[in-house]
């Protein structure tokens, strides 16, 4: 997990209870095995401009956005691995980039400052210049437990529960508490995939009556944190000069219809 740095994806959610979690990990025996490290904590530093406008768009449910991310895996120290992160959604496919950094190496780079040294660096320094200004604005952990299909390691579904977050003390060196996002006994099921799901989890779905949910732990805090914004446009405009090293379109693939209802598949 912690050794991927680009992902194209589907990720479907959905909120279940601690017994229908229950079931899902028993049908999931014969197909998927846990991730090595077990049960973790993922703590997350989400980056946006002062008037928020990322999470402002992304909460209008458009056909692109994209949200800037720290990450560590527990409680960041001196010495452990801190990620960047650039999460892009398309047309319901999600593109994602991370790099190893620092904390002198990750304030470079969020500030559009650094010299990228890659393409996924070069990506990151683009979008912290193209809106001018990034800044800390939402803490978020969560404990997760991750699953990978035996046949096909890009499958892979993950429970999150105990979503916790806050809008002060945004590092990931502080402690991982915070206010809670879920009802007492729920975990955000989080199903990642290529393409189609399998026939098996489609069926098992299905007997359960369970359906994908729109459900953004960034979004959720946001809008519970009350934030205003009443002076600033919600469709403010972004730096339109390019940085001398923006990257290379990326081309998004031509998923066919069939493709798209394949890989979102639930049964009413």
């Amino acid at each position: 997990m912690a050794n991927q740095f680009v992902f194209k994806r589907y990720e479907i959610k959905y909120l279940v209870t601690d017994e229908q979690r229950a079931r899902l990990e028993q049908a999931m025996e014969p197909y998927m095995v846990a991730d090595e490290h077990g049960e973790s904590t993922i703590c997350n530093v989400y980056y946006d401009t002062p008037s928020h406008l990322l999470i402002r768009r992304s909460c209008e449910k458009p056909i692109y956005k994209e949200k800037v991310r720290i990450r560590s895996y527990g409680r960041y120290a001196e010495g452990r691995e801190m990620f960047v992160e650039l999460k892009k959604k398309y047309d319901g496919v999600v593109y994602k980039r991370r790099t190893v950094a620092d904390p002198a190496r990750t304030a470079a780079l969020l500030s559009g400052i650094a010299e990228p040294a890659d393409q996924i660096e070069r990506e990151i320094v683009f979008t912290a210049q193209r809106y001018g200004e990034l800044v800390p604005s939402c803490y978020i952990a969560y404990d997760r437990c991750a699953f990978f299909a035996k046949d096909d390691h890009e499958f892979r579904i993950t429970f999150d529960r105990n979503i916790r977050t806050r809008m002060e003390r945004l590092s990931l060196a502080e402690d991982t508490d915070g206010e809670q996002l879920l009802e007492p006994g729920q975990s955000l099921m989080e199903i990642k995939c290529a393409g189609a799901m399998p026939l098996w989890i489609v069926r098992e779905l299905s007997a359960m009556k369970l359906y994908k949910t729109s459900f953004s732990k960034y979004g959720t805090a946001w809008q519970r944190s009350g934030a205003s914004v009443d002076t600033v446009p919600a469709f403010a405009p972004i730096r339109t000069v390019l940085p001398v090293h923006a990257p290379a379109p990326v081309p998004y693939p031509a998923y066919t219809r069939t493709q798209r209802r394949a890989a979102h598949a639930h049964v009413a």
